[in-house]
């Protein structure tokens, strides 16, 4: 459902700007603008928006640098627009905490459908359990992944994960001790059409590691194995 939701658009071209806001209006949404770094922050901490599209070059304050400050702040999910092929922006915007990036130029139909599919995402992270669903754990020594409830504790408190992030912890964990390929897992926990290739996998688990172990620099849960992917220990 879009009907509600707030969708901020950090965007300094201001033809794209007024095309992304017309769109967005016309399926539901509620939308905000900034068109620079600074504006963008101020307008996220005031409105509060449900998911943020934030374009990477700013006046003021680029993209990556207002993601990393946001992130810190606010669990919003954030859709990072690039001019650049280059894999090293879209390396980078997952560093900082963007969800997902689109490159430019980009079909409208494109952008809506992942703006829905973030919001559906956050949606069914923080929908409450159903009755009919069985409750199921996973537990690993201090570790704990509520399947029914989608929480992971440790040390019987709570963490909190990104949606993507719980997705691959899921299913690292499933197949415990079984060494899963980098590309195995993008299509299980992304989907054949997620174009961010095997580096988007190494980044999320540096982020679950830097979560879920003891010692993130000397990792005993996740364990990579050399030249094929990683190998969940608990």
């Amino acid at each position: 459902m879009t009907v509600g939701k707030k969708v901020l658009v950090v965007e300094d071209e201001s033809t794209l700007v007024e095309t992304l806001e017309y769109s967005l209006t016309r399926q539901g949404y509620d939308v905000c603008t900034a068109t620079d770094g600074l504006t963008a922050l101020e307008v996220a901490r005031q409105e509060h928006p449900d998911l943020i599209v934030l374009d990477i070059m700013l006046p003021r304050l680029d993209g990556f640098e207002v993601c990393r400050i946001l992130r810190r702040e606010m669990n919003v999910p954030i859709l990072m627009l690039t001019a650049r092929t280059d894999e090293i922006d879209k390396v980078v915007g997952l560093e900082v905490g963007a969800d997902d990036y689109l490159t430019k130029p980009f079909s409208m139909r494109e952008l809506l459908a992942r703006v829905k599919a973030l919001l559906r995402r956050v949606r069914l992270d923080r929908e409450e359990l159903v009755e009919e669903v069985p409750a199921e754990r996973l537990t690993f020594r201090d570790l704990t992944i509520d399947l029914g409830r989608r929480e992971v504790l440790r040390e019987g408190k709570p963490l909190y994960l990104k949606p993507q992030e719980y997705e691959l912890l899921v299913f690292l964990a499933r197949n415990r001790n079984i060494v899963l390929s980098r590309d195995l897992i993008l299509e299980r926990v992304w989907g054949w059409d997620f174009g961010g290739g095997s580096r988007t996998v190494d980044v999320h688990v540096r982020w679950l590691r830097e979560k879920i172990e003891p010692d993130p620099a000397h990792p005993t849960r996740i364990v990579t194995v050399r030249g094929i992917g990683y190998r969940f220990e608990g």
